[in-house]
């Protein structure tokens, strides 16, 4: 719905005439699949979970359930380590040869391509994104990514070290052992790939198995406090990644040191900023910053999720961002056309209405969309914030939806732009010729930022002295400058 809000108070004002474009979110696909997989997969066996629980997961599109899935916790993730430790130590993968892992893992990409059609409808299915996305972009890649990693079997190689005196130093590249992986719901089954989700993982495990890989796989759904918090503080666990949220990454960092200071990978969250500058071709920037925020329903992690536009492009930016905002098909994602389906869950759906109320409440103006669609499912308006600064919690949160802030800049010669935030997993776009554009990321108690200055491309570090140290990662040169507000 086309209106526009500002602060707490002010009446929305509504164009009947401006409508977002929503497909008949009544008249849906019935998804042409059969859910054969909902058991944790230990030791190449499918089974219940020891407690014998399960739990409900649903068709965003209407909120009903689609399949109870076993719910693994401590003893079957005991279970689940003790088999891929013995699978690890005598079991058949780790005494094959290089190349007999490669040919595992082409026949398992093969499997995947032969059965992308239904993989990408469960996706879509359990996930809400679209299936076009999942069937012609996510699959492939997928197929691709295990065409990778097979290529790289037979050729990780050790080097040979000089050394003083008589003797001959050399590495050897050993697998680290026991690897617990945590996935997100954002991208199950791209993710999965990536690390070896629930119904889509469950499947593909299946296919691995058809396609040789030996018992021991590490298959088992739960929640993060039971299943996830018992993997990360594992004794026999060698390596754990995790892909989700900044607060929960922390956890997962401390039971790993609190276990047995386990090696750990973390990709968490991001509020990554998409600058536009004033020589910028303002169509192809509303373009690309859409682009950026809208994919796979606002659900990614490296969204460009606030947009900073000078302040001499800043209306006609807003206008045209707007008016692309309005156009957008919202739908059944089964439907061909449809550019944005539901959101993952009612949890993540609540989160963002409550984001867009935060907006509101801080004053700033909602050009379009903020509210929800229909009356089942969990779709939501693609929604539009101007007059956003960077103190608000729209601003600085990742709110992982369909909801973009506009943010106005201006920078003169020896001035510099400060995009402060909490989490940066990607660098901005830059649209034009900035100048002067520091970003920063916060890694640990460390500040960081990029600068590009004249085209060139600098890392920032601030320190105790309000002064800036200059890092040109291209040729290695420092430069310093005083900081100015």
């Amino acid at each position: 719905m086309a209106c526009i809000m500002k602060g707490k108070d002010t009446k929305r004002e509504r164009n009947t005439n401006s409508l977002s474009t929503v497909a008949e979110i009544d008249d849906l696909v019935t998804p042409p699949v059969e859910i054969r997989y909902t058991k944790n997969l230990i030791n190449g066996e499918f089974v219940d979970a020891v407690s014998g629980k399960t739990f409900p997961t649903y068709d965003p599109r209407t909120g009903e359930v689609i399949a109870n899935v076993a719910e693994g916790d401590q003893e079957d993730i005991n279970r689940a380590v003790s088999a891929a430790r013995k699978a690890f130590d005598e079991g058949p993968w780790p005494k094959m040869t290089p190349y007999e892992r490669s040919r595992v893992l082409l026949r398992i990409a093969d499997m995947i391509e032969k059965h992308s059609d239904e993989l990408a409808t469960l996706e879509t299915w359990n996930n809400g994104k679209l299936y076009e996305q999942a069937a012609k972009i996510e699959l492939p890649l997928v197929v691709r990514l295990l065409h990778y990693y097979a290529g790289w079997a037979d050729k990780i190689h050790g080097v040979t070290v000089p050394a003083d005196g008589n003797y001959h130093v050399q590495t050897l590249h050993e697998p680290i052992g026991v690897a617990g992986q945590i996935i997100p719901w954002n991208f199950p089954l791209l993710l999965f790939a990536f690390k070896v989700g629930p119904l889509t993982g469950l499947f593909a495990a299946q296919l691995f198995l058809e396609a040789g890989l030996p018992p021991g796989v590490l298959i088992v759904s739960g929640f993060g406090p039971t299943a996830g918090s018992a993997l990360a503080g594992h004794m026999n666990v060698d390596k754990l990644a995790f892909t989700g949220s900044t607060e929960t990454g922390k956890i997962i960092y401390e039971l790993a040191a609190k276990s047995n200071l386990k090696a750990v990978t973390l990709e968490l969250g991001g509020k990554s900023p998409f600058i536009v500058c004033e020589d910028a071709d303002v169509d192809k920037a509303v373009e690309l910053a859409h682009f950026a925020l809208f994919f796979n329903q606002g659900q990614c992690c490296c969204a460009g999720s606030r947009t900073y536009v000078h302040e001499r492009k800043y209306d006609e930016f807003l206008e045209k961002a707007k008016a692309m905002a309005l156009r957008r098909v919202v739908g059944d994602p089964f439907k061909k056309g449809v550019e944005q389906g539901p959101q993952i869950d009612s949890e993540q759906f609540e989160k963002i209405l409550r984001y867009i109320r935060s907006g509101i409440e801080s004053n700033a103006t909602l050009e379009c969309g903020g509210e929800r669609i229909g009356t089942k499912g969990f779709f939501v308006q693609p929604t539009v914030f101007s007059s956003v600064k960077d103190d608000m919690l729209i601003a600085k949160d990742e709110i992982i939806g369909p909801v973009q802030t506009i943010l106005k800049f201006k920078y003169q010669k020896w001035r510099i732009l400060h995009l402060r935030t909490q989490a940066g997993l990607r660098y901005p776009h830059y649209q034009g010729k900035c100048l002067y554009v520091i970003v920063v990321f916060k890694v640990g108690y460390n500040t960081q930022k990029l600068v590009r200055i004249q085209g060139e491309n600098f890392l920032v570090v601030e320190d105790i002295t309000e002064q800036i140290v200059i890092v040109d990662f291209l040729n290695g040169s420092t430069k310093w400058i005083k900081w100015k507000n």
